[in-house]
């Protein structure tokens, strides 16, 4: 069986957990939570993968890394990045979460790339004993090089078991017409974006008025980068089906401690503020903390 541009450059550790290795960068996988609402509770029901850099054992910023890789380089970083995701949450997330992963749709140019990029996953999904079902693919906010191939690749993700969200909507090229476009099952809105709307009450009311639209629509809503009570008590009152940010949970570094949200293995539940949303989450650790602060 040949080897992919992702497998080719990843490194199996003793602890089961894989790292990538890209120049003078270690690539590592932290993981972030996503809750569900039910029944006046929140409940794990997904995990982000998000890329971590070292150099010289040092961390780095994803953006100082990215910003380093020659526009050339980007496509096989972007596979390296997914694999390495796929193959820790193989390793380490409960079995019963889903995996949301990121596609930069500028990277998509033609037919063959996407096609190339979807024999890979089947690849990777095998060697980590994932159901493609349980598989997000989050289309970023950044434009297309070619609307008919991203349409057609998203349409081979849907027709191979994986669901279609669309990232940071409100940012940039990430709007109404990339919704109409994909027709995603979610629709995870930008953390700035909501903060600012949520600050008003005409700003909540057409917040409220949207997921209320996507949810009649049947696409899920997740609201990100929600970091204080008060915007996770506005998150449920305003529809959304999930939340993820600090106030429940920060990213960890593969391996994580959050197979203690396996069904039989439920974390104590955290006690909220006085008229706030009850919630269930586990205690971060400090350590091994990252993750993207959003300045309102």
């Amino acid at each position: 069986m040949s080897r992919s541009i992702g497998l080719a450059h990843i490194i199996r550790q003793k602890d089961g957990t894989s790292t990538g290795v890209w120049g003078i960068y270690t690539l590592q996988s932290a993981f972030q939570p996503i809750f569900a609402f039910k029944e006046g509770k929140l409940s794990v029901v997904a995990f982000e993968g998000l890329i971590r850099p070292f150099r010289d054992g040092e961390p780095q910023s994803p953006m100082s890394f990215f910003s380093t890789c020659p526009a050339a380089d980007r496509l096989h970083i972007e596979a390296l990045t997914r694999t390495l995701h796929l193959l820790n949450a193989g390793a380490c997330l409960p079995q019963e979460a889903s995996i949301f992963i990121n596609f930069d749709p500028s990277v998509f140019t033609e037919r063959t790339i996407a096609d190339n990029a979807l024999r890979e996953m089947r690849l990777v999904l095998h060697e980590a004993g994932i159901d493609p079902r349980r598989v997000v693919c989050e289309v970023t906010e950044q434009r297309s090089a070619s609307q008919e191939t991203l349409f057609s690749f998203v349409a081979a993700l849907r027709g191979n078991g994986f669901r279609i969200a669309v990232d940071d909507y409100g940012a940039d090229d990430s709007d109404i017409n990339r919704i109409k476009e994909l027709k995603p099952d979610i629709v995870k809105f930008d953390a700035l974006w909501i903060t600012q709307l949520m600050e008003s009450g005409a700003g909540f009311a057409l917040l409220t008025a949207m997921v209320k639209s996507f949810e009649d629509q049947g696409i899920r809503t997740v609201f990100e980068g929600i970091e204080e009570s008060w915007q996770l008590e506005l998150a449920e009152k305003s529809g959304a089906s999930m939340v993820q940010g600090f106030v429940l949970a920060r990213p960890e570094l593969a391996p994580t401690s959050f197979h203690a949200f396996d069904k039989d293995k439920q974390p104590p539940p955290v006690t909220p503020d006085a008229g706030k949303t009850p919630v269930t989450a586990p205690s971060p650790r400090p350590a091994k903390a990252f993750g993207r602060r959003v300045t309102p």
